[in-house]
């Protein structure tokens, strides 16, 4: 029997069919493995008709997560210039988003650079904010960062001041009693600082003050420097004072102190170029070669010449401490036109010199200060610190509106002291005054500020706490420290 072949086409042919079988059955496989895949999955089945996506909502997109995100709003001149950008690099890393100013905005903090109430006061109602909200400033803090009223707050750390033309004769009567001292005239924007001769003051001059001019510096490697201490206030009823304690900014004068010449601003005043830590030779082995800190390497020194800085750093604590105790009551009284008292916290810089005695004197408060290393690019660390400090101390790191992640952080139990002390004393009728830091006699306004110093001690950080200034409880077994 012979073998019958197949034409060409026929094998052809035959190959097409078989790949079409193939591709069916493949097909088939792809389709099962998807709807087992949206089945148990996704829930759903796979030929289920998908219902069109509606239009987006005015929520929806960047708007929706803008909406999740805190908000803050800056009020400045020119905000974006290049001044405030550590400030926005900072409120980016805690998850802010920036926001326009306007009314309908539901903001959550506000960044002033300067003092608000007055400028933005047809604007915001900051007298009735909302509990969640915060103002970089508190108002009437110009009673501290004010010139003339610092100067003339007849305080041990501030050298004698004269309000001109009020306080002429004042003025004249102490001259006769120090004819060696010299004198610098001044004004609120700083500006035009030179020591002048009692012939070249201006005595009818109205807005400006003559200033005793402390005259025997301490000098590192012959120049003159002030120091800047960065200072935050998160309540002025009660009062609670913090320093930043993580460095301080060292700013020294472009020239050598001597030969001294009244007419060469450069050896005794601090101008925006001032000689940087860095640059200063006795300093550089400390603060470049080991990378110690501004305080860390002035202190490094003074000890190499056998001066205890300890002296120094005690008394800017201190003078701290009075300026914001002596200006409270003013402050305070100025609060009282504003429903809450817990929506506002200032950080200010303090400026001071030191004389060749190490005694400390204070210049003048900065409500604003710099925060740009645009010009000092070194700095930029000791900005991003300070603000990183600042944020955490006065709760801007707290997101969450809702009352129970609040209490996440602090809880009753936090602030609860005493416990045995109030069961024996059977507070429950809250008659005593003893009473009333007892659990069951607390009003609300207690409670609020026992957890917020409660939330700023365990969220200090790099800051030291001014005031309330360290205490011992009655009993030794509970010791409070800063």
């Amino acid at each position: 029997m012979r073998l019958r072949w197949f034409s060409a086409p026929t094998i052809v042919g035959f190959m097409l069919f078989l790949c079409v079988v193939l591709l069916a059955v493949n097909f088939f496989e792809l389709n099962w493995i998807q709807y087992e895949h949206n089945k148990f999955h996704h829930g759903r089945e796979p030929y289920a008709v998908t219902p069109s996506p509606s239009p987006p909502s005015p929520a929806s997109g960047w708007q929706a997560d803008a909406a999740k995100k805190p908000v803050f709003v800056v009020l400045a001149k020119h905000a974006d210039a290049g001044h405030l950008v550590h400030v926005f690099d900072v409120f980016d890393v805690y998850g802010y988003t920036r926001r326009p100013f306007d009314k309908k905005v539901d903001w959550d903090v506000i960044w002033a650079h300067e003092y608000p109430f007055k400028t933005y006061a047809d604007k915001i109602t900051f007298s009735d904010l909302k509990p969640h909200q915060k103002v970089n400033h508190f108002p009437g803090v110009g009673f501290i960062t004010n010139k003339i009223d610092l100067a003339i707050s007849d305080i041990k750390y501030v050298p004698p001041a004269f309000q001109m033309p009020q306080e002429k004769s004042k003025f004249f009567t102490f001259v006769k009693k120090n004819p060696h001292k010299l004198f610098v005239q001044k004004q609120n924007n700083h500006r035009g600082i030179k020591i002048k001769s009692i012939g070249g003051l201006d005595f009818n001059s109205s807005g400006t003050f003559i200033q005793e001019y402390i005259d025997n510096p301490l000098l590192i490697d012959g120049y003159k420097f002030d120091i800047g201490v960065y200072t935050i206030i998160t309540s002025i009823d009660p009062l609670r004072v913090y320093m930043y304690n993580g460095d301080i900014l060292f700013r020294f004068c472009p020239e050598k102190y001597h030969p001294f010449n009244p007419d060469n601003i450069d050896k005794y005043v601090i101008g925006d170029d001032y000689l940087p830590t860095w640059e200063v030779p006795s300093l550089k082995k400390y603060y470049v070669d080991q990378g110690a800190s501004m305080k860390a390497s002035v202190e490094s020194h003074l000890k190499a010449q056998g001066r205890d800085a300890t002296k120094i750093w005690d008394q800017l604590e201190d003078a701290i401490r009075v300026v914001c105790l002596e200006k409270e009551s003013k402050i305070r009284n100025l609060m009282r036109n504003y429903k809450s008292k817990t929506n506002f916290f200032e950080m200010a810089r303090f400026d001071f010199v030191v004389d060749n005695d190490l005694k400390v004197y204070i210049m003048e408060v900065n409500m604003s200060p710099n925060l740009s290393s645009a010009h000092y690019r070194p700095n930029r660390l000791l900005y991003e610190q300070v603000l990183f400090n600042l944020f955490a101390i006065v709760g801007l790191t707290y997101f969450e509106r809702r009352e129970d992640s609040i209490n996440m952080a602090v809880s009753t139990k936090n602030i609860v002291a005493y416990p045995e002390t109030c069961a024996k004393m059977n507070c429950n009728s809250c008659n005593s005054e003893d009473c009333l830091l007892c659990s069951p006699c607390m009003d609300s306004y207690t409670k609020v500020q026992l957890t917020n110093a409660y939330r700023e001690h365990i969220d200090r950080h790099d800051c030291k706490r001014v005031f309330p200034p360290k205490f011992v409880s009655y009993n030794d077994n509970n010791n409070y420290y800063k």
